[in-house]
């Protein structure tokens, strides 16, 4: 099973990664375990992309371009 959940977020017409682990989904907002991850992302979508969000906005990205949804950013 995927550990990690990924959306991807549009800047200046690229595309960014933006990934959560499904621990801190598990931890923050109640996820069980055998739950799709995507659909569990589905459900709390605003919350994920407000995290995003504000990632992109610090340019905190990793060397892959990519950014990483933590504990503290929700």
């Amino acid at each position: 099973m995927t550990e990690v959940a990924t959306i991807a977020a549009d800047v200046d017409k690229q595309r960014v990664l933006c990934r959560i682990s499904l621990q801190i989904m598990r931890d923050k907002f109640g996820s069980q375990d055998e739950e799709a991850p995507m659909h569990f992302v589905a459900r709390h979508r605003a919350e994920l992309q407000e995290a995003a969000r504000r990632l992109i906005e610090k340019r905190a990205y990793e060397a892959d371009g990519s950014v990483i949804i933590r504990s503290k950013d929700l």
